[in-house]
Protein backbone atom coordinates (compact mmCIF):
# COMPACT_ATOMS: atom_id res chain seq x y z
CA UNK A 1 0.00 0.00 0.00
CA UNK A 2 1.45 3.36 -1.03
CA UNK A 3 -0.29 5.49 1.60
CA UNK A 4 -0.65 4.61 5.28
CA UNK A 5 -2.55 7.72 6.44
CA UNK A 6 -4.29 10.33 4.30
CA UNK A 7 -6.52 13.34 4.69
CA UNK A 8 -9.40 13.49 2.22
CA UNK A 9 -10.84 16.93 1.44
CA UNK A 10 -14.00 17.47 -0.52
CA UNK A 11 -16.47 20.27 -0.94
CA UNK A 12 -19.87 20.51 0.65
CA UNK A 13 -21.34 20.61 -2.85
CA UNK A 14 -20.15 17.04 -3.37
CA UNK A 15 -22.74 15.97 -0.79
CA UNK A 16 -25.49 17.87 -2.59
CA UNK A 17 -25.27 15.96 -5.86
CA UNK A 18 -27.01 17.60 -8.80
CA UNK A 19 -29.02 19.82 -6.47
CA UNK A 20 -25.91 21.87 -5.50
CA UNK A 21 -27.68 22.79 -2.24
CA UNK A 22 -28.49 20.73 0.84
CA UNK A 23 -27.62 17.03 1.05
CA UNK A 24 -28.42 14.18 -1.32
CA UNK A 25 -28.16 11.27 1.08
CA UNK A 26 -27.86 8.60 -1.63
CA UNK A 27 -24.64 10.30 -2.76
CA UNK A 28 -23.41 10.57 0.83
CA UNK A 29 -24.00 6.85 1.38
CA UNK A 30 -22.18 6.08 -1.88
CA UNK A 31 -19.15 8.08 -0.74
CA UNK A 32 -19.28 6.38 2.66
CA UNK A 33 -19.28 2.89 1.12
CA UNK A 34 -16.30 3.63 -1.12
CA UNK A 35 -14.30 5.29 1.65
CA UNK A 36 -15.12 2.36 3.97
CA UNK A 37 -13.68 -0.05 1.38
CA UNK A 38 -10.48 2.01 1.34
CA UNK A 39 -10.30 1.92 5.14
CA UNK A 40 -10.66 -1.86 4.99
CA UNK A 41 -7.52 -1.92 2.83
CA UNK A 42 -5.63 -0.69 5.90
CA UNK A 43 -5.45 3.03 5.09
CA UNK A 44 -6.09 5.46 7.95
CA UNK A 45 -8.49 8.12 6.64
CA UNK A 46 -9.28 11.56 8.01
CA UNK A 47 -11.77 13.85 6.28
CA UNK A 48 -12.36 17.59 6.02
CA UNK A 49 -15.58 18.58 4.27
CA UNK A 50 -16.60 22.08 3.23
CA UNK A 51 -19.93 23.78 3.82
CA UNK A 52 -20.68 25.42 0.48
CA UNK A 53 -23.87 23.43 -0.02
CA UNK A 54 -25.32 25.43 2.89
CA UNK A 55 -23.33 28.66 3.18
CA UNK A 56 -20.71 30.67 1.33
CA UNK A 57 -19.34 33.29 3.67
CA UNK A 58 -17.01 35.20 1.35
CA UNK A 59 -19.84 35.65 -1.15
CA UNK A 60 -21.91 37.52 1.45
CA UNK A 61 -21.16 41.29 1.28
CA UNK A 62 -23.76 42.26 3.89
CA UNK A 63 -22.36 40.60 6.98
CA UNK A 64 -19.29 40.93 9.17
CA UNK A 65 -16.73 38.52 7.71
CA UNK A 66 -15.94 36.81 11.00
CA UNK A 67 -19.64 36.21 11.75
CA UNK A 68 -20.17 34.90 8.24
CA UNK A 69 -17.21 32.53 8.63
CA UNK A 70 -18.58 31.18 11.91
CA UNK A 71 -21.86 30.39 10.17
CA UNK A 72 -19.81 28.57 7.54
CA UNK A 73 -18.16 26.52 10.28
CA UNK A 74 -21.61 25.42 11.45
CA UNK A 75 -22.39 24.41 7.86
CA UNK A 76 -19.29 22.19 7.75
CA UNK A 77 -20.40 20.59 11.01
CA UNK A 78 -23.80 19.73 9.54
CA UNK A 79 -22.04 18.00 6.67
CA UNK A 80 -19.62 16.24 9.01
CA UNK A 81 -22.49 14.89 11.11
CA UNK A 82 -24.40 13.73 8.01
CA UNK A 83 -21.33 11.99 6.67
CA UNK A 84 -20.63 10.47 10.07
CA UNK A 85 -24.18 9.09 10.17
CA UNK A 86 -23.69 7.58 6.70
CA UNK A 87 -20.56 5.76 7.88
CA UNK A 88 -22.49 4.33 10.81
CA UNK A 89 -25.20 3.10 8.43
CA UNK A 90 -22.66 1.21 6.32
CA UNK A 91 -21.00 -0.30 9.40
CA UNK A 92 -17.87 1.83 9.60
CA UNK A 93 -16.55 3.16 12.92
CA UNK A 94 -16.31 6.95 12.78
CA UNK A 95 -15.66 9.95 14.99
CA UNK A 96 -16.57 13.58 14.33
CA UNK A 97 -14.35 16.25 15.86
CA UNK A 98 -14.96 19.99 15.67
CA UNK A 99 -12.64 22.97 15.95
CA UNK A 100 -15.23 24.75 18.10
CA UNK A 101 -16.53 22.95 21.17
CA UNK A 102 -19.94 21.34 20.60
CA UNK A 103 -20.02 18.66 23.29
CA UNK A 104 -23.59 17.53 22.63
CA UNK A 105 -22.93 16.55 19.01
CA UNK A 106 -19.20 15.93 18.52
CA UNK A 107 -15.81 15.69 20.19
CA UNK A 108 -13.64 18.77 20.48
CA UNK A 109 -10.60 18.46 18.21
CA UNK A 110 -7.52 17.21 20.02
CA UNK A 111 -4.63 16.13 17.82
CA UNK A 112 -3.48 13.14 19.85
CA UNK A 113 -7.04 11.87 20.25
CA UNK A 114 -7.60 12.18 16.50
CA UNK A 115 -4.44 10.19 15.80
CA UNK A 116 -5.54 7.54 18.28
CA UNK A 117 -8.89 7.19 16.48
CA UNK A 118 -7.08 6.75 13.18
CA UNK A 119 -4.75 4.13 14.66
CA UNK A 120 -7.82 2.19 15.84
CA UNK A 121 -9.23 2.14 12.31
CA UNK A 122 -11.87 4.82 12.86
CA UNK A 123 -12.52 7.30 10.09
CA UNK A 124 -12.17 10.73 11.66
CA UNK A 125 -14.08 13.74 10.31
CA UNK A 126 -12.97 17.26 11.18
CA UNK A 127 -15.67 19.94 11.22
CA UNK A 128 -15.54 23.72 11.82
CA UNK A 129 -12.50 24.26 9.65
CA UNK A 130 -9.60 25.57 11.74
CA UNK A 131 -12.01 26.92 14.36
CA UNK A 132 -10.99 30.48 13.46
CA UNK A 133 -12.49 32.92 10.94
CA UNK A 134 -10.64 34.05 7.78
CA UNK A 135 -9.31 30.56 7.08
CA UNK A 136 -10.85 28.30 4.43
CA UNK A 137 -11.56 24.60 4.73
CA UNK A 138 -8.69 24.12 2.25
CA UNK A 139 -6.37 25.64 4.83
CA UNK A 140 -8.03 23.54 7.54
CA UNK A 141 -7.35 20.42 5.48
CA UNK A 142 -3.68 21.33 5.08
CA UNK A 143 -3.36 22.17 8.78
CA UNK A 144 -4.99 18.92 9.95
CA UNK A 145 -2.95 16.91 7.44
CA UNK A 146 0.22 18.40 8.92
CA UNK A 147 -0.91 17.83 12.50
CA UNK A 148 -1.82 14.17 12.03
CA UNK A 149 1.28 13.59 9.85
CA UNK A 150 -0.69 12.45 6.82
CA UNK A 151 1.23 10.94 3.92
CA UNK A 152 -0.88 12.92 1.44
CA UNK A 153 -3.71 15.41 1.19
CA UNK A 154 -6.24 14.12 -1.32
CA UNK A 155 -8.61 16.66 -2.82
CA UNK A 156 -11.78 15.23 -4.34
CA UNK A 157 -13.29 17.27 -7.18
CA UNK A 158 -15.84 16.93 -9.98
CA UNK A 159 -13.14 16.98 -12.69
CA UNK A 160 -10.33 14.55 -13.49
CA UNK A 161 -7.52 16.56 -11.91
CA UNK A 162 -5.75 19.89 -12.37
CA UNK A 163 -6.28 21.97 -15.51
CA UNK A 164 -4.83 25.31 -16.59
CA UNK A 165 -8.42 26.65 -16.63
CA UNK A 166 -11.90 25.39 -15.87
CA UNK A 167 -12.59 22.41 -18.20
CA UNK A 168 -16.32 22.85 -17.63
CA UNK A 169 -16.14 26.27 -19.25
CA UNK A 170 -13.27 25.98 -21.73
CA UNK A 171 -12.93 23.19 -24.30
CA UNK A 172 -9.23 23.96 -24.75
CA UNK A 173 -8.38 23.52 -21.06
CA UNK A 174 -5.14 21.54 -20.71
CA UNK A 175 -4.80 18.72 -18.21
CA UNK A 176 -1.79 18.97 -15.87
CA UNK A 177 -0.83 15.53 -14.48
CA UNK A 178 2.07 16.77 -12.33
CA UNK A 179 3.16 20.16 -11.09
CA UNK A 180 4.97 21.82 -8.19
CA UNK A 181 3.70 23.90 -5.29
CA UNK A 182 5.45 26.98 -6.69
CA UNK A 183 3.88 26.50 -10.12
CA UNK A 184 0.44 26.32 -8.51
CA UNK A 185 1.13 29.56 -6.64
CA UNK A 186 2.79 31.41 -9.52
CA UNK A 187 0.28 30.33 -12.16
CA UNK A 188 -2.69 30.73 -9.77
CA UNK A 189 -3.99 27.29 -10.62
CA UNK A 190 -7.33 26.50 -9.00
CA UNK A 191 -6.18 23.69 -6.73
CA UNK A 192 -6.44 25.05 -3.19
CA UNK A 193 -5.96 28.51 -1.72
CA UNK A 194 -2.45 29.92 -1.39
CA UNK A 195 -2.29 29.43 2.39
CA UNK A 196 -3.07 25.72 2.04
CA UNK A 197 -0.56 25.29 -0.80
CA UNK A 198 2.17 27.10 1.15
CA UNK A 199 1.60 24.97 4.26
CA UNK A 200 1.73 21.73 2.25
CA UNK A 201 4.94 22.96 0.60
CA UNK A 202 6.54 23.74 3.97
CA UNK A 203 5.55 20.36 5.41
CA UNK A 204 6.28 18.42 2.19
CA UNK A 205 2.75 17.01 1.95
CA UNK A 206 1.86 15.95 -1.61
CA UNK A 207 -1.56 17.06 -2.87
CA UNK A 208 -3.45 14.56 -5.01
CA UNK A 209 -6.43 15.81 -7.03
CA UNK A 210 -8.95 13.36 -8.50
CA UNK A 211 -12.57 12.97 -9.63
CA UNK A 212 -14.61 11.61 -6.74
CA UNK A 213 -17.57 10.83 -8.98
CA UNK A 214 -15.72 8.07 -10.86
CA UNK A 215 -16.27 4.81 -8.92
CA UNK A 216 -13.07 3.10 -7.80
CA UNK A 217 -10.83 6.14 -8.30
CA UNK A 218 -10.02 6.57 -4.63
CA UNK A 219 -8.99 2.94 -4.18
CA UNK A 220 -6.75 3.07 -7.25
CA UNK A 221 -5.18 6.30 -6.02
CA UNK A 222 -4.41 4.85 -2.60
CA UNK A 223 -2.80 1.81 -4.22
CA UNK A 224 -0.41 4.13 -6.05
CA UNK A 225 -2.00 4.10 -9.50
CA UNK A 226 -1.70 7.26 -11.58
CA UNK A 227 -5.12 8.78 -11.11
CA UNK A 228 -5.75 12.51 -11.49
CA UNK A 229 -2.98 15.04 -10.78
CA UNK A 230 -0.30 15.49 -8.15
CA UNK A 231 1.31 18.59 -6.63
CA UNK A 232 4.66 17.85 -5.00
Amino acid sequence: MKYRRVLLKFSGEALAGDKKLGITFDDVLSFAREIKECAEMGVEIAIVVGGGNFWRGKANPYMDRATSDYIGMLATTMNALALGDAFKQVGQEVRVQTGIEMRQVAEFYIKDRAIRHLEKGRITIFGCGTGSPFFSTDTAAALRAAEIKADALIKATNVDGIYDKDPNQFDDAKFIPHTTYLNVLNQKLKVMDSTAISLCMEEDIPILVFNIHTPGNLQKLLKGEKIGSIVA
